[in-house]
């Protein structure tokens, strides 16, 4: 975890079963994971040289709003925020009604054809590359936020939605390796109705903000994750439902998504940070639900002890184009 101490000090948390002590000698996750790889340690190893120091009690500390993303970039245009779709199962009718409308040689959707080459090779065999998914661009460190910071909703955009998922946290080392550091909570927060509208608007619906829970998971991320998504309103909840995750949930290998991301050489220059989204099969816009201004999303699932909180935040329509100056 990463903190903005009382005295204003960045600090970086560490620990287990609620022990979770100050990371003594660093002020940043990704610091910490660049000794880690200088030094071919793991985080925990490299934690444990550091030291620790004084014990916090995070849960106090998210609701003082001291809590920061996980990891984030000093220079935020080499963070990237990334995702793949359409890589959870969802229902077990909703498949076979599929693979029925296949064999009967109906014409499919092309996100109904990527799921079903999902659900046929996005598990390849180990040393195989599978098939490769959706993929989408969310933005920069410019789109990263924390938990309990606002969400905003652009004039422009026509819904902000919840999209409760997992992101997978990267660095790239000094060779062009990827390392992931862990796993976190995240609202992969989207404009559904201009998707919905034209499915080539997909883009456009995804240049959003997105927010990350406080907590990095590090480790194998468990196979099965079964979590809450809610919507509160005036402090009642409006909206909730919950999600599956994990590898166990989904058409595609972990290991499969991340090797079509990184597969291209872009995206693997030396000290960029990487937030990349898993998917999801949940989101309130499916059941009609539509959000207002002061919405507040919060998700939780275990092993992950704190929640992602985040209001939503409606800003003003421009009424005008934006201006370019020729020169």
């Amino acid at each position: 975890m990463q903190r903005i101490a009382p005295g204003g000090k960045r600090e970086v948390l560490a620990g287990e079963d609620g022990d979770i002590r100050v990371v003594e000698g660093v002020n940043d996750t990704r610091t910490l994971a660049l000794r880690a790889i200088d030094r071919g340690h793991s985080l925990a190893e490299e934690i444990a040289d550091c030291g620790r120091g004084e014990q916090v009690d995070v849960a106090e500390e998210l609701e003082a709003g001291r809590l920061l993303a996980p990891l984030d970039h000093p220079d935020p245009a080499h963070l990237l925020l990334a995702g793949t779709g359409l890589t959870h199962l969802g229902s077990a009718e909703g498949r076979d009604r599929m693979h029925r409308a296949a064999d009967a040689g109906e014409t499919l959707t092309d996100s109904m054809r990527i799921f079903l080459e999902g659900l046929q090779g996005g598990k390849p065999a180990e040393g195989a590359i599978g098939q490769q998914p959706e993929w989408f661009f969310k933005g920069n460190g410019e789109h990263l936020v924390g938990p309990e910071m606002p969400l905003d909703m652009p004039g422009y955009a026509q819904d902000g939605g919840d999209e409760p998922e997992i992101a997978g946290l990267y660095l790239i080392g000094p060779d062009g390796t990827p390392f992931r550091l862990g796993f976190c909570l995240a609202n992969e927060y989207s404009d559904h109705v201009t998707e919905k509208h034209n499915y080539l608007w997909l883009a456009h619906s995804k240049l959003r903000q997105a927010a990350l829970g406080p907590e990095l998971l590090t480790g194998m991320l468990p196979a099965d994750i079964r979590g809450t998504c809610r919507i509160r309103r005036a402090g009642a909840v409006a909206w909730e439902k919950p999600f599956l995750t994990g590898e166990d949930n989904m058409s595609h290998a972990l290991a499969n998504l991340e090797h079509h991301h990184f597969k291209y050489p872009l995206f693997r220059r030396p000290g960029d940070v990487h937030v990349h989204f898993f998917g999801t099969s949940t989101a309130s816009f499916a059941d009609g639900f539509a959000t207002q201004d002061g919405d507040v999303f919060e998700i939780e699932a275990p092993p992950f002890t704190l929640p992602l909180r985040n209001p939503l935040r409606k800003l003003p329509v421009e009424s005008a184009p934006i201006r370019v100056v020729p020169l």
